[in-house]
């Protein structure tokens, strides 16, 4: 009985949705994807405010010794939190890297915090970092009880500004979520009071976001995100500031969540999904497609790569080279790779293997997960992602590196 009336309030809080986003603007085509420009070297520093004007003094966080294959790699800045998880990462205007991520005693305790720090590439160093938001400062700014966060998620406004989303949870598990968002107008130094994304008039819960968002070409955002109660399935939020103006669910089920985007024109684009499939299904990554700029999505084949239930992070150089960064094994998160797909190609090829402890004993194995990449300038690549739910690890990949390993590939073809 309780399931017939939860089924039956969701299908009006679908008709009471639909009426509501029914007279919201037409949908714009996708923009074409552009790097962050620029605009002048950054200097030493030390904190968030001296990294962004430009200051010499201090300390900070230094990459340690450069891994193979001439990649530079080190960690975010360690707060003492037992556990840490759920990074992500933004280009600024002055060519730095913002990271947020979440840190606390356990995921989903009140004693969780977002945290952000910002990485000087001209001193290869991570400034201190300082809190975005608490369990406490959400509640007082959303004037409602919040239990836990969760998952923030960086992107950049058509004005400029940076916006940061986050998942709240008052009440229940992750599936009680709800997404919020704080924006700022100084590269991240200060954020305005939280506001609530509503994306149901009725039932305001089961929304969670992992993935970076895409552009339209009017501006807005198309934000990826995805239920868990009931159903698991992916949806494309269309936002404008902290409003979201239409949503249009990109996959159906309970088998497919935290999709990525791969834009591949105006008009067309596809989405990868982790998949949450039961035991006795196939663990492989769930494809949808849509052909007139996420309005419609249709179910695809699946991507034949091993998917052990983990997230996936993506991105596309400026060349039209994908890259993706996943667990290409079928049970658990002991091993993490780049997978590359070359312009013109459906075939995709591990380059580097970033983590591998399956020739060990179970016990001995660590978690590699929830990875994301971002580019500064296009033909480059930073990566963050959880080691052991201990440490952030970050790894900048340069454009010479892709370069090297393209040509690689190109010999290694028969």
């Amino acid at each position: 009985m309780n399931r017939v009336i939860a089924l039956c309030v969701l299908l009006l809080a679908a008709v009471l949705g639909y009426l509501h986003i029914d007279s919201r603007p037409a949908w714009a085509p996708f923009a074409s994807p552009e790097p962050i420009a620029m605009v002048a070297p950054l200097e030493e520093s030390v904190d968030e405010a001296q990294i962004l004007h430009s200051s010499k003094s201090g300390k900070a966080l230094a990459f340690t010794k450069p891994t193979p294959n001439n990649l530079q790699a080190d960690w975010l800045p360690d707060t003492n939190a037992p556990s840490v998880h759920a990074a992500s990462l933004i280009a600024l205007k002055d060519g730095a890297v913002r990271a947020f991520w979440f840190a606390g005693s356990r995921e989903g305790a009140p004693d969780v915090v977002i945290n952000t720090s910002v990485f000087d590439p001209q001193a290869a160093r991570w400034s201190a970092a300082t809190e975005v938001m608490s369990r406490v400062s959400a509640e007082k700014g959303l004037s409602r009880y919040i239990a836990k966060l969760g998952n923030p998620v960086p992107a950049r406004m058509a004005d400029g500004r940076l916006q940061l989303f986050f998942v709240t949870v008052s009440i229940g598990g992750w599936a009680g979520s709800s997404i919020s968002s704080v924006i700022s107008d100084d590269e991240g130094l200060t954020w305005s009071k939280p506001q609530r994304l509503i994306t149901s008039p009725l039932i305001n819960l089961s929304t969670l976001v992992k993935s970076p968002a895409v552009q339209f070409s009017d501006g807005r955002l198309g934000l990826p995100a995805y239920h868990e109660w009931i159903g698991r399935f992916g949806e494309l939020l269309r936002i404008q500031d902290s409003q979201i103006i239409d949503k249009r669910r990109m996959s159906s089920g309970r088998g497919a969540i935290q999709p990525v985007v791969f834009v591949d024109n105006e008009q067309e684009a596809r989405a990868f999904f982790r998949q949450t499939r039961s035991g006795s299904q196939i663990k492989q990554i769930p494809v949808s497609l849509t052909k007139d700029a996420g309005q419609t999505w249709n179910i695809g084949n699946d991507l034949e790569i091993p998917n052990p239930n983990a997230a996936i992070a993506a991105l596309t150089l400026s060349n039209g080279v994908r890259l993706m960064v996943l667990n290409n094994i079928e049970v658990g998160r002991s091993r993490l790779v780049m997978v590359m797909q070359k312009p013109g190609s459906s075939d995709w090829r591990v380059i580097h293997v970033l983590e591998d402890d399956e020739a060990l004993a179970n016990d001995r194995r660590r978690e590699y997960s929830y990875p994301y990449l971002i580019t500064v300038q296009g033909d480059d690549a930073h990566l963050a992602y959880t080691w052991d739910r201990k440490r952030i690890r970050h790894i900048y990949f340069p454009a010479s590196w892709f370069s090297q390993e393209m040509n690689r590939v190109k010999d290694e073809q028969p």
